[in-house]
């Protein structure tokens, strides 16, 4: 049996198939970002998925793609976990813009950005990724992710930025206390899985002007950082993964008009095309 998992820091994604190629069950866990979450944690989050835990003596394989996997350090802790309960494992370990990059590009010249959780971009030149930078997360960078957004709004609404009936309708939703937001970011675990939890509040007011400048903003600065110094012109398909991507699609497609680039296609989970990359490679 081999494991495909698509980790992103707010969920993980997992799909297991057979040597025939045939899909077993697919099941979701919470985050397993290790750069962030405890190790404790991240072996909590494995162990009590039970549908994992029936199957841990008959994998063969997993290839977890990750939030936070970019570096070695975090792959190493996630690995040692992993290896630990599936003991008869080989096991692959990837950052989540390789994943990213076998679902949409089809392993063709293309940017290919993660808007989601967190944010990325890199150049795929058919055989190669390019990133820009490595990723220092979402207290430093992820323009225009669900975190980055959340940031927005809290600040917007304390210091009294954001329009009246938004605000009403923010407290009415969230506890804004500043107690209980200061020990969500500094003493919780997944504190940018919070600050992305607030952003989901923009979905109902996706078409109100004081959201729409928020975005707009947002996916600018995610295109002048994340995607323009790749120095493409619109012959380059770029694709987009992740929630916020997928819904506001339309923002996102007119700033990429206004920076000459085409979007090819906006994907929200990318499980489903990576289990087909899978497939397609398994012998």
């Amino acid at each position: 049996m081999i494991l495909i998992a698509d980790g992103g820091s707010t969920k993980a994604d997992w799909i297991a198939i057979d040597k025939n190629k045939e899909e077993v069950f697919r099941t979701r866990t919470l985050g397993l970002n290790p750069a962030i979450v405890p190790k404790e944690e991240l072996h909590s989050r494995i162990i009590n998925m039970f549908q994992l835990i029936n199957v841990k003596e008959e994998v063969e394989e997993i290839h977890f793609y990750g939030a936070g996997c970019g570096t070695p350090k975090p792959i190493e802790i996630l690995k040692d976990i992993l290896a630990a309960i599936f003991i008869n494992a080989k096991i692959f370990i990837s950052e989540d813009m390789l994943a990213a990059v076998y679902a949409a590009s089809n392993n063709k010249p293309a940017i290919v950005c993660i808007l989601g959780t967190g944010s990325n971009s890199c150049y795929y030149d058919g055989e190669n990724m390019q990133m820009l930078t490595p990723s220092l997360g979402y207290i430093l960078m992820d323009e225009a992710s669900g975190n980055y957004f959340g940031k927005k709004l809290i600040v917007d609404y304390y210091y009294g930025k954001m329009p009246k009936k938004i605000g009403k309708k923010f407290s009415e939703e969230f506890n804004l206390e500043a107690d209980y937001i200061k020990r969500n970011l500094y003493r919780e675990a997944n504190p940018n899985m919070y600050l992305a939890s607030l952003a989901k509040f923009m979905f109902e007011f996706k078409d109100d002007k004081y959201i729409k400048k928020m975005i707009k903003k947002g996916f600018q600065e995610f295109f002048k950082y994340k995607v323009l110094p790749f120095n493409k012109t619109s012959e380059t398909p770029v694709y987009f993964i992740g929630s916020i991507a997928h819904y506001f699609r339309d923002i996102l497609e007119k700033i990429a008009e206004k920076n000459n680039l085409v979007i090819a296609d906006v994907i929200q989970r990318p499980i489903d095309n990576l289990l087909e990359y899978h497939k397609n490679i398994m012998k």
